[in-house]
């Protein structure tokens, strides 16, 4: 199988360990017979939230989103562009106090049990979430699957593609345009 060109590799925020560890401690204090496991969990959750931030990878290739994650079993999946429905966004308030977002993917076909993928913690996730959509249009759109940087620094960039792309359709409408009047008479 030919391999595809990776457009975008997500980063992950190192502060969503905090996250995770927090959400851990939440628990063990609601569930007050864990409030004696406390010290346990940080000292093993340190070490344990460390490892899986090392282990998450997220691709954003040509045709599909790869998530690679887990420590003791390791899940891969692979998303095809085309069977994306929805990116959500998701950010509580300690994920907005410590600058983090998740990013839900949701595809057709899929169980109304929630999202697919859950990524906590992509760095600049609204941007990454900006060029997921941009590519899955390019696909869907029979263009040639192109990855257009939604940065800031390619705004220029993406400005003239705009622009070209305007001008091809109204070529093709001044065409369409000519053999309809051609055919009528």
């Amino acid at each position: 199988m030919e391999e595809e060109r990776v457009i975008v590799r997500a980063e992950f925020n190192p502060d969503v360990r905090k996250y995770w560890l927090l959400t851990g401690v939440w628990i063990l204090l609601v569930s007050v017979v864990g409030i004696p496991l406390l010290i346990f969990w940080w000292i093993l959750g340190m070490y344990i939230t460390g490892r899986y931030l090392e282990r998450i990878e997220c691709l954003l290739t040509e045709k599909s989103l790869i998530v690679r994650k887990g420590i003791f079993v390791r899940v891969e999946k692979t998303v095809p562009l085309e069977k994306i429905t929805d990116l959500g966004m998701v950010q509580g308030p300690i994920m907005r106090y410590l600058n983090i977002e998740k990013v839900t993917i949701e595809t057709a076909g899929q169980s109304a049990e929630g999202a697919l993928i859950s990524l906590t913690g992509i760095v600049d996730a609204d941007n990454f979430r900006k060029q997921v959509l941009t590519q899955r249009e390019a696909l869907r759109s029979g263009s040639s699957p192109i990855a257009l940087r939604v940065d800031s620094s390619s705004d220029d960039q993406m400005l003239d593609v705009l622009v070209s792309i305007r001008d091809s359709l109204s070529r093709i409408e001044h065409n369409l345009g000519e053999s309809t009047d051609s055919s009528e008479r």
